[in-house]
């Protein structure tokens, strides 16, 4: 047998730079305690609800356990059509729809279909670190061009997006909502990043999968569906595991202009051979079935965002943005600079487990994510618990 560091010596360096997650290391630290507060992840504590899972049950009872269509059920593809008809008040085509083993599949099938090693890809930051991850395991180049923080508010500088442009960029990741900041992009905004895009030849990976988890009246964040054409070179990414608390499920979709059709079939060919067919019944199910638990879940989400800006938000110490969208509180404490470090200090003396800043990237390290798609008590709880370890 080989020693471990001869092994390692014939991996891929690519594989082997590959960060382990900030988030991972702190929910492995502190997953067993028995007095713990999870906030770190990003779901909440309600499972699945039986409108949807029961298609599941019915799917397995049935044996619909074969092969089946690598682009998606055809039936789940024309909900996916419906579901943004009705969301965005026009009507879409079914073809343009691909059921994905998650929205991180959906992710890492944009950037194979768009961007080769020796390539980069503009990504604002603070950000969800897997994009990245995955670009640069691919050997493509992640550029991080930092968001402002101000006056407590996150403001994306499209400007310094194009600054960050090279001969080698070929796409633009754009995240709105944002996790984690909860920054979300204007129409006008996104129609600027748009034209940037189509200026300069980038396709851009638009990342919406908190766009139903919006507040003060709002119905759904703006959309790169708002100001786009079909065919332009916009692949959206998505998943059911936020709106329908589907995450242990593994299953998304992706958007694509027409004529990619049978360029995402190969990729699904060979990644994941397709997503297991009980897996779609649900997710039907979560279409045709789940509005009024998302519904729900949004006001849930909502009651505990106004509650921990009234809480947190007082405190003397406390540095937060108000989040327009998602459901993350995005927060610095003053005097501490390592949120890696504070965060291991704050899961040990208290069992409130929060995501360090650290792991989101360029910009991020003094920050901290706390999720707030939780039980208001469990949220009072947290709160009282962190005031008093920060202190006055």
């Amino acid at each position: 047998m080989l020693p471990s560091d001869v092994v390692l010596s014939k991996v891929r360096p690519e594989a082997l730079r590959a960060p382990e997650s900030g988030i991972v290391e702190l929910v492995n630290a502190g997953r067993d305690r028995e007095d713990l507060i999870p906030l770190w992840v990003g779901e909440g504590e309600l499972p699945t609800p039986a409108l949807i899972y029961r298609d599941a049950i019915k799917s397995l009872e049935e044996g619909e356990t074969f092969y089946t269509y690598q682009r998606g059920l055809p039936v789940l593809r024309h909900a996916l059509a419906q579901y943004h008809s009705d969301l965005y008040g026009r009507p879409f085509d079914s073809e343009r729809f691909f059921v994905t083993g998650s929205g991180m599949h959906a992710i890492l099938m944009a950037l194979q279909a768009t961007v080769s090693a020796g390539e980069s890809i503009l990504v604002p930051s603070p950000v969800w670190p897997n994009l990245a991850a995955c670009a640069g395991i691919g050997g493509v180049e992640p550029i991080a061009v930092p968001m402002q923080f101000s006056e407590g508010k996150w403001t994306l500088d499209i400007q310094r997006l194009k600054d960050a442009l090279t001969p080698h960029t070929r796409a633009l990741f754009i995240n709105s909502p944002c996790n984690p900041t909860g920054w979300v992009a204007t129409v006008e905004q996104l129609a600027e990043l748009r034209s940037f895009a189509l200026e300069h030849g980038l396709w851009i990976i638009a990342d919406e999968v908190y766009g139903r988890f919006v507040y003060d009246g709002a119905t759904r964040a703006p959309s790169f569906y708002d100001v786009a054409e079909d065919d332009d070179p916009i692949l959206y990414v998505n998943t059911f595991s936020k709106n329908w608390a589907m995450t242990g499920w593994r299953i998304g979709w992706l958007s694509c202009p027409k004529g990619m059709g049978q360029v995402v079939e190969n990729l699904v060919q060979y990644s994941t051979s397709g997503t297991a067919a009980f897996m779609q019944r649900a997710a039907l199910g979560a279409l045709q079935n789940g509005n009024e638990f998302l519904q729900h879940q949004v006001m849930r989400a909502g009651k505990a965002r106004a509650l921990l800006l009234e809480v947190l938000g007082s405190h003397s110490r406390i540095r937060l943005s108000r989040p327009d969208g998602t459901f993350y509180l995005f927060f610095s404490i003053d005097g501490i600079t390592n949120s890696r470090e504070a965060a291991f200090k704050i899961l040990h003396e208290t069992g409130v487990g929060l995501a360090p800043g650290t792991a989101f990237g360029e910009g991020g390290k003094p920050f901290f994510r706390l999720c707030f798609a939780r039980d208001m008590d469990q949220l009072n709880d947290a709160s009282r618990l962190l005031c008093r370890w920060i202190g006055d």
